[in-house]
């Protein structure tokens, strides 16, 4: 105690307000804990929720946003289920009166014990508790005077990638890639990660851009047939079609920082996504996502075994129990958890830890608005192996402007973990007004 010779530890600790409570620099005082819980009682903060309410947004699809309030003032706003989510905001108001009085701090048994009612009902449900869920987190930052991602355990990482949708019309055509590939270099947010379907391999164009408009069956690759439905075999013309246009892509855009996935959207029978798998190998996309049905079967362990390149999928999934064949037999290489679909923050964490056990690292999946994308990568903040969060946003539209944020959204492609409590947002209340679905009013 350099400094403080000739004051007695009994009038030292007095003197700092500890009282007779000795710290425990000094090894005899067994009785400092008790000590400290009483000096930290006057910063508990005795929180109860108050209200749950949800407003909906219309864009390119719905969004449903929740807020989470309590009697001191303080609220949490996350984001559930939108489009398609018929139901999600009926789910959340009907178990409104669960969390009305409740500690919000008891995040994990008010999951839980919800979580009793999801097993073997409506989707919706366990949609509906994620978007409470996240919004409570938020919350909880607050009353903590914290960010989330501390509450979960701290940050791994200070900037998380972002990926968006972006491909070419027409990837057998050099001149119209190299004209994508460019074009790259000048988006103002600097993604380096994009997602695009194999449809974009058809030399009659077809979209570019992720999920099932820009996926797989939906347009024929030849150009010449008619397009046909899900599981579809396709002919040999049609995999050098992939393999070029795929390693068409991949030589404008480099083997520097960027990168590319490869939507699947559940298009393929089990043979013909080894094939394209296979056709894939050379251009070495990050992922192949979604080749197959969304339920696990050996048909998942025996791609991933045979694919040279990483096979990803996860998105229409719901907690560990839905993720644990797939992770315990290696029916996949990457999960891709929505945490609108699994529950939140906290069980989707658990399912992440539970994956590292096997060495299976995440992405996340995230068709939300600018709420969910925010919240998704301060989530991933706090994951030890993670790759990117998906984002829809970031076109320079209003989506972009529905948070109130200090700094850029995205900036270099990435979103840095926020410093303020929670997720470290508000909403823009001009921009949501003017976007709420016809006949919706704010927090109404």
């Amino acid at each position: 105690m350099s400094g403080l010779r000739g004051v007695s530890r009994r009038n030292f600790l007095w003197s700092v307000g500890v009282g007779p409570f000795i710290p425990s620099f000094f090894p005899s005082t067994p009785s400092f804990l008790s000590g400290y819980r009483l000096l930290a009682a006057p910063l508990q903060k005795r929180v109860r929720i108050t209200d749950v309410q949800t407003m909906m947004m219309q864009g390119p699809r719905t969004y449903t946003l929740v807020k989470v309030s309590t009697d001191a003032g303080l609220y949490g706003i996350g984001e559930a289920y939108g489009s398609p989510g018929l139901g999600v905001r009926e789910q959340v108001m009907a178990m409104k009166s669960d969390f009305v009085g409740q500690d919000p701090l008891g995040v994990d048994s008010l999951y839980t014990n919800l979580g009793r009612r999801i097993d073997g009902s409506a989707h919706q449900m366990m949609r509906a508790i994620s978007g409470v869920e996240m919004a409570i987190w938020d919350l909880n930052g607050k009353i903590l005077d914290v960010p989330t991602w501390k509450l979960l355990g701290g940050k791994f990482r200070d900037r998380v990638r972002i990926y968006d949708h972006s491909g070419p019309s027409n990837m057998l055509d050099k001149a119209v890639v190299a004209d994508w590939a460019a074009s790259l270099q000048e988006h103002p947010l600097g993604f380096t990660m994009h997602k695009f379907g194999i449809g974009a391999a058809n030399p009659g164009g077809g979209r570019g851009g992720g999920g099932r408009g820009g996926g797989a069956a939906a347009t024929d690759l030849s150009g010449e047939l008619p397009a046909r439905g899900r599981t579809a075999s396709l002919t040999s013309r049609e995999f050098v079609n992939i393999k070029n246009g795929f390693d068409n892509v991949r030589e404008a855009i480099g083997w520097g920082e960027r990168d590319f996935a490869v939507s699947g959207s559940w298009n393929w029978n089990v043979r013909t996504a080894i094939d394209i798998a296979t056709a894939l190998a050379e251009s070495k996309p990050l992922w192949f996502e979604d080749p197959l049905g969304v339920v696990y079967n050996e048909s998942w362990t025996r791609l991933t075994a045979m694919s040279p390149v990483p096979i990803l999928m996860g998105e229409n999934l719901s907690r560990r129990e839905d993720f644990a064949p797939f992770v315990v037999n290696q029916g996949c290489d990457i999960l891709h958890p929505d945490l609108r679909n699994t529950g939140g923050f906290l069980e989707t964490k658990r399912i992440a830890d539970f994956a590292k056990v096997y060495q299976m690292p995440m992405a996340n999946h995230n068709t939300g608005s600018q709420v969910n994308t925010w919240a998704s990568a301060q989530w991933a903040a706090s994951i030890q192996d993670h790759i990117g969060v998906e984002t829809i946003t970031g076109r320079g539209d209003w989506m972009d402007q529905v948070l109130l944020l200090d700094g850029p959204y995205i900036q270099g492609g990435h979103i840095a973990p926020t410093d303020k409590p929670g997720l470290g947002y508000e909403l823009n209340p001009d921009v949501v007004r003017a976007h709420l679905v016809p006949g919706e009013t704010w927090w109404g």
